[in-house]
């Protein structure tokens, strides 16, 4: 059997963690067997679907890296088809029209509640054999009375369903138009669905959807429902939580590598291991090994794998996405050093590419003003001389390079006795503005020559006001 999954999410919303986790074990699922990963758009809610949340929904999957194989296969282009099979079931029985009004289907849901009986269809049109004047009906599947219907789900084990507990569920609406879990079903069975993988807040429409299965003479797909995700205080994930769309988590300088280690090891594992290349997740992965209980939504647990991830990803492979990014804070990337080089320098620094960005933007652009509390312990007049002899010493370097940067830098220090710390880091808050950056020399480096040289005047300027001072 060749496996093929499928990720049918609404354009009713963008791409969340939840969706994104569902999606993401579809796929490994398929690439592990070597089969097909279908993308289905499940938009037959017309009232609240967007070409807005389409698009959401295409480019996370796009920057995440999972690439489908047919699709995207969209319901509102299929109604031809579901009308098809449902004028076919109205013929042999196997569905019936509905002419019971909101008002009655109120009252029954009342009377039930009120004898504490199970609310459901009563099943009350299901012998009806004439229309009923100024009433659209809709159309229900007819259900099997009795009997049971058995889950055997990967995830969960076996489940049991009483016929007798599922009501007449409504596959046409009063206008004509299909409703969800009849249209996942016609889908399901047109694309040869083997293993359906989705959330478990569809478990209890999966017996409902079989018993159609069963009516179009459809083999049953293996079923894996996974657990929910939950926010780090045990309620459902949300908004708050950081579940956000999966968009502003690339904004916000995490790479889908990242990500998709992370969503993994929501609900899944493999030994005690934590960080996984996406080859490594793809020849891994496999549902037994997916957990029955939910998971809980770390961020600073992704934090850190991502961090990881900035420091075993090659430098040249992080630069399209840095680059990126330094234009969206403004910056030039081409009016200073080239991003490679700086994401060299940061790499092992940086927790997100925005991050790094934001922390080398003194490559790029020149500050207003020293950190207070740096300039304060650092750029005092005791440093004054020291400071003078290194920038006529780096002034002097003929070609700008980390040995050379450092050479001088230790020369300068020697003249005065001065450890390398002592003199090293009054020139880090000169030329950085702050007191935290790489190593000297690369920060030396990256800055520039020019940039380095112009900076050290200014900080020197900075100190004799201080010793005259003017600056308290």
């Amino acid at each position: 059997m060749s496996v093929r999954t499928r990720f049918a999410p609404s354009p009713t919303g963008v791409l969340h963690l939840g969706s994104v986790r569902t999606a993401l074990f579809c796929w490994l699922f398929a690439r592990h067997h070597g089969g097909k990963f279908i993308l289905r758009v499940e938009d037959t809610d017309r009232e609240r679907s967007t070409v807005e949340n389409v698009q959401a929904i295409l480019q996370g999957l796009d920057w995440l890296g999972l690439d489908w194989d047919e699709g995207p296969y969209f319901q509102t282009q299929r109604f031809d088809r579901y009308r098809e099979v449902i004028e076919a079931w109205l013929e042999d029985g196997t569905a019936y029209h509905c002419y019971c009004t909101r008002e009655e289907l109120d009252a029954l849901r009342e009377q039930q509640m009120a004898a504490g009986k199970m609310v459901h269809y009563d099943g009350r049109c299901r012998d009806r054999r004439s229309p009923r004047e100024g009433v659209d009906p809709v159309v229900r599947f007819r259900n099997p009375t009795c009997g049971e219907v058995v889950v055997n789900d990967v995830v969960r084990g076996n489940v049991v369903f009483e016929n007798a507990q599922l009501d007449d569920l409504i596959i046409a609406r009063s206008d004509g138009t299909p409703t969800y879990n009849f249209s996942v079903v016609v889908d399901d069975f047109d694309m040869h669905i083997t293993h359906v993988i989705r959330g478990d807040d569809h478990l209890n429409n999966t017996p409902r959807q079989m018993n159609m299965l069963a009516a179009l003479g459809a083999a049953t797909p293996v079923y894996a429902h996974l657990p929910m995700i939950l926010g780090p205080d045990g309620a459902k994930l949300s908004k708050r939580h950081g579940a956000m769309d999966i968009r502003e988590y690339r904004e916000e300088g995490y790479l889908p590598q990242a990500m998709l280690n992370y969503l993994a090891r929501l609900g899944w594992s493999h030994g005690n291991q934590e960080i996984f290349s996406v080859e490594e997740l793809i020849a891994l992965f496999d549902l037994p090994n997916v957990n029955q209980s939910a998971s809980s939504f770390n961020p600073e647990k992704l934090l850190w794998l991502n961090q990881q991830h900035i420091i075993s990803t090659p430098s040249e492979e992080l630069v399209p996405e840095l680059r990126r990014l330094l234009v969206r804070l403004g910056l030039d990337p081409d009016n200073g050093p080239d991003p490679r080089h700086v994401a060299e320098a940061f790499h092992e620094r940086a927790e997100t590419l925005l991050h790094m960005a934001a922390s080398a933007r003194f490559c790029y652009e020149d500050f207003e003003a020293f950190d207070p509390r740096s300039a304060k312990k650092q750029l005092r007049p005791v440093i004054l001389g020291p400071m003078r002899a290194v920038r006529q010493k780096l002034a002097a370097v003929e070609h700008w390079g980390q040995s050379a940067i450092d050479e001088a830098i230790r020369a300068a220090a020697a003249d005065y006795a001065l450890p390398f710390g002592k003199l090293g880091q009054p020139i880090r808050v000169a030329v950085t503005g702050g007191a935290v950056s790489p190593p000297l020399d690369t920060t030396v480096w990256l800055v520039g020559k020019d940039r380095t040289i112009e900076r050290l005047d200014r900080a020197i300027n900075f100190i004799e006001k201080r010793d005259a001072g003017d600056i308290g």
